[in-house]
């Protein structure tokens, strides 16, 4: 970020005003580019993982699981936070495997993205996982899920429905029909 670009907010202060255990949040006073000022409320996260999980025949892993914060069941991709320090291919290793029971013999990166860059600096980082062997789901004592293996039908179903709704997993689903189309030719 460049401080001379023409739409930078300088921080005149900065209050925290919740530090959580997954997030933190601040009010930021901020001197617009027009000269007045405004308040900007920012959410900090350490950072997440997702994974585009594929199974040798071409079906996609996903969790379905409760969230609060929609009062609904969804299905996802597998995912979780970064660990202070932690490197996000290890923590997409660990997620699959804690989630799922599934272990990949290849990890490849597909993207890195800002979650919700309006009020968040969560960074999430998607990898594509394959060469999958099954094993026991381990998820957190306060996590339940169910293990899913979709088609892409399914999965494109699911998403028609709404079942499949948040940001991480629909990229996902771009970024598999976008490799099957590459592999057609």
């Amino acid at each position: 970020m460049r401080n001379t670009d023409r739409f930078y907010e300088k921080t005149i202060s900065s209050e925290q005003i919740y530090d959580g255990r997954i997030i933190k949040v601040k009010v930021d006073e901020v001197l617009l580019p027009n000269g007045k000022t405004g308040k900007r409320e920012i959410v900090n996260h350490q950072g997440a993982v997702a994974v585009l999980a594929l199974t040798d025949d071409e079906k996609l892993v996903a969790v379905r699981q409760f969230r609060k914060p929609l009062e609904r069941t969804i299905v996802e991709i597998p995912a979780g936070k970064l660990e202070p320090g932690e490197d996000p291919l290890d923590c997409a290793k660990r997620e699959l495997a804690e989630e799922t029971g599934y272990q990949a013999e290849q990890f490849s990166h597909i993207s890195s993205f800002y979650t919700s860059p309006g009020f968040a600096d969560e960074l999430l980082h998607l990898y594509l996982a394959t060469g999958l062997q099954p094993g026991a789901a381990q998820p957190d004592e306060d996590e339940f899920v169910d293990v899913l293996e979709l088609t892409m039908e399914e999965a494109k179903t699911l998403h028609e429905t709404g079942e499949i709704r948040d940001a991480k997993t629909v990229l996902a689903l771009f970024a598999w029909e976008n490799r099957v189309l590459k592999q057609r030719g």
